[in-house]
């Protein structure tokens, strides 16, 4: 048992929502809650989940354990941004997520900045267009997540070295900064 105790103190979780549904029966109502959860690594690891249940605690752990099934890995620049601007969306949610430079912090709302903070992420512009539904604002952000790349893995698909394709970033701020 304490190997898995070991292995779950390196993930940090997040609970992110918790909804309470009523059934109607005969006695009067019976209660069922979800829970919505995001787990991440604070390295570049992070995952979503939800759990159903009676009760509040087991809805929870079967969100968490449902997220670490789930999680994805998203290449960050210096370990702290975004290698470059992306939007996504899941339904009617829309979010646009933008690097940052060092210092700018977390600027984001609630359901996002729980996915950021999981992630590892120190710096990042993000804003969410459409549903406020913290179900789709997550899985909107996690498909722009998806959409990340990393400068090493488009040098590899292009077959040319990394600092080909970084060089073009610094010519770009170069010619901002004049």
């Amino acid at each position: 048992m304490s190997e898995r105790d070991d292995r779950d103190s390196e993930f940090a979780d997040r609970l992110v929502h918790i909804n309470r549904v009523a059934k109607v029966v005969k006695g009067g109502r019976r209660f069922g809650f979800a829970a919505l959860v995001v787990v991440g690594d604070q390295k570049g690891r992070v995952g979503f989940g939800k759990g159903k249940a009676r009760e509040v605690p087991e809805a929870i752990r079967k969100a968490t354990d449902a997220a670490k099934r789930e999680m994805i890995r998203v290449p960050l620049r210096e370990g702290r941004t975004l290698h470059h601007d992306v939007k996504g969306r899941h339904g009617a949610g829309k979010v646009v997520l933008r690097s940052a430079p060092p210092g700018t912090g977390i600027i984001a709302g609630g359901p996002m900045r729980a996915v950021f903070e999981s992630l590892g992420m120190q710096d990042v512009v993000a804003k969410s267009i459409g549903s406020s539904n913290p179900y789709n604002m997550v899985r909107a952000t996690f498909d722009a997540l998806k959409r990340e790349t990393s400068p090493r893995a488009v040098a590899a698909r292009r077959g040319k070295k990394v600092s080909e394709i970084t060089a073009r970033r610094r010519v770009a701020a170069g010619k901002a900064e004049v």
